[in-house]
């Protein structure tokens, strides 16, 4: 891709062009985030998180960064969320931490992002407006359409955008589901509607665009599990994702009609459904649920434990019963636990290391690599992409939501069925896409990038502690201690190692390092160097030098100047 003009912290926007700027969800899988910018109004559709990589030591969530927005606090006049799913509402409570906008979302959605803003104690929950499917919210110049769409979340909804006379279609995440388990299907005759009385442009959901054929409907998985559960003498421990509501309602029902209580594992499980049954979205006979800890009080076929960890995430309740870790259930032989969900792209061996140490406990693991139809995908397959471009037939095409060779396969299905080559572009997180009846173009770019999140802090984390982080878990710290009066050694120095060796079995490595050390503080004096940051800079060059040479590692070199003196500082 050609390299775009470096922007300003503003964009101007006097040409009546609408401009289309992604701070997050190009060329990844999560922290979905888009601006439109009309006539110096901003809305925002969808303000997401990402889950840090395996480097990003420490690190809780990514955030989009949203300096922009910051930069242009007036300008900005709502958020729109078309779903609940974490990167598309996990941020939320961060923007409002910082600037005072209404968010429009169904209630499921607005449910979920007011238990978030409670957890981070954001007291704004006055800024959320609930809506319903077929709402049209005006805002501004912007008039924006909610229209139901299929997705692994309940109130998932597509969003027809307008303003100036054009008019968008972001899909949202979706599937086409001619069975959903609400009973309600896509409005696919909205967007044909739509799409006869002309669109400009239409932002689809890319994350299946490599999957061939249609999507599995959820209720073939349902089946499934019923037969599943059919029969079955043990224990059975499901992990699924905890905001599969209607993945939930299967489960209960399959549950119910086998005559098995339900315990919860798992905060965000436990919240979630809260959040469903007190909004209604979940259904759920009075005495069905049980409390964890009471689970030893019921005969083995007679319970049924739903648990967050499908991912293998490291402190999640399944990965924790399959380490031994759990305080109330321990992995039993014979337990027949099932992984209702695909590992996310990433996730992959963590996954396989739940299931190897489930396995190793005498459990019998059900998962997707020796059982079909456990899960369903909540996005779209190529078939039902191609639905959609017949349906809406826009003039110009954005993929979102994906890794960059989704992206790239959702343009060329977009080329197949009729976009012209020159009507589809590629966007990177921070490109100003801008466009009009007749043209569009993508040449500038904007900050945009990744906030990382770590405790109570948001952003304070940058790259240079992240790499003294990976330093550390790789090579350890090695902490040098003097005690100096000016430039003059008193005493040590004394070496302290951790992560690094282990001092008792490398004592010649200590001795040497120390005589090292003591050398270097001597020649300062000798130099009459009184600046003691220039003497723990030497310290470093030369230690650093040292044990690369004696070890091939490169540990954090620490050393510390003790004065001996009331006048030193």
């Amino acid at each position: 891709m050609a390299a775009k003009k470096a922007a300003a912290k503003q964009v101007t926007n006097e040409n009546g062009n609408l401009k289309i700027i992604p701070l997050g969800g190009m060329g990844e899988v999560g922290k979905n985030m888009t601006i439109f910018e009309y006539r110096n109004e901003i809305i925002i559709v969808d303000c997401g998180m990402a889950f840090p990589e395996d480097d990003m030591y420490g690190i809780d969530a990514v955030i989009p960064d949203f300096t922009y927005l910051l930069d242009n606090t007036k300008k900005v006049r709502s958020v729109f969320i078309t779903h609940g799913h974490e990167d598309h509402i996990g941020a939320i409570s961060y923007l409002l931490s910082r600037i005072d906008v209404p968010v429009y979302g169904t209630k499921f959605a607005l449910g979920l992002i007011k238990r978030k803003m409670e957890e981070r104690m954001v007291d704004k929950t006055h800024l959320l407006h609930p809506v319903s499917v077929g709402d049209d919210i005006k805002v501004g110049k912007f008039e924006v359409e909610f229209i139901k769409n299929n997705h692994s979340i309940a109130d998932s909804c597509a969003l027809y955008i307008r303003c100036g006379g054009m008019k968008v279609i972001h899909t949202g995440d979706f599937k086409i589901d001619y069975t959903p388990i609400d009973g309600v299907i896509m409005d696919l005759q909205r967007i044909a509607e739509i799409g006869g009385q002309g669109v400009d442009l239409l932002m689809s959901d890319s994350t299946n665009a490599e999957s061939l054929g249609n999507s599995t409907s959820e209720k073939v998985v349902g089946d499934t599990l019923t037969e599943l559960f059919r029969g079955c003498k043990s224990r059975i421990i499901i992990a699924a994702f905890a905001s599969h509501i209607h993945r939930t309602q299967q489960i209960m029902n399959a549950a119910a009609a086998n005559n098995r209580k339900v315990a919860l594992s798992g905060r965000s499980m436990v919240n979630i459904i809260g959040v469903a049954m007190e909004l209604g979205y979940l259904k759920v006979p009075n005495d069905l649920l049980i409390d964890i800890k009471d689970v030893k009080n019921y005969k083995d076929n007679k319970v049924l434990i739903l648990t967050t960890g499908s991912q293998g995430e490291p402190m999640s309740a399944l990965t924790r019963m399959a380490a031994g870790e759990h305080k109330q259930i321990s992995i039993k032989e014979g337990d027949m636990v099932i992984l209702s969900a695909n590992p996310i792209p990433g996730n992959e061996k963590m996954v396989i290391d739940v299931v190897n140490n489930l396995f190793a406990q005498g459990a019998q693991v059900i998962y997707s690599a020796n059982t079909k139809n456990i899960h369903s995908s909540g996005h779209a397959s190529q078939e039902e992409l191609k639905l959609m471009f017949t349906l809406v037939r826009p003039k110009f095409f954005i993929p979102v939501h994906g890794e960059v060779k989704m992206l790239i396969k959702h343009a060329e299905i977009a080329k197949d069925m009729g976009v012209k080559a020159s009507n589809v572009f590629i966007l990177q997180n921070g490109d100003v896409f801008e466009m009009n009846r007749r043209e569009a173009r993508n040449e500038y770019k904007i900050q945009a990038g990744n906030t990382l999140v770590d405790g109570l802090g948001v952003g304070d984390i940058g790259n240079i502690v992240l790499r003294e982080r990976r330093t550390l878990s790789q090579y350890g710290i090695f902490i040098i201690v003097v005690a100096m009066d000016r430039n003059k050694l008193i005493s040590g120095p004394d070496i302290i190692s951790r992560g690094f060796v282990y001092m008792r079995e490398s004592s010649d490595l200590i001795d040497d390092a120390t005589k090292l050390a003591k050398d270097v503080i001597l020649k300062c004096a000798e130099q009459n160097v009184k600046d003691w940051m220039d003497i723990k800079n030497r310290l470093k060059d030369v230690m650093s030098s040292f044990l690369y040479e004696r070890t091939g590692r490169n540990p954090i070199i620490l050393p510390i100047i003790v004065s001996a003196s009331s006048n030193d500082k």
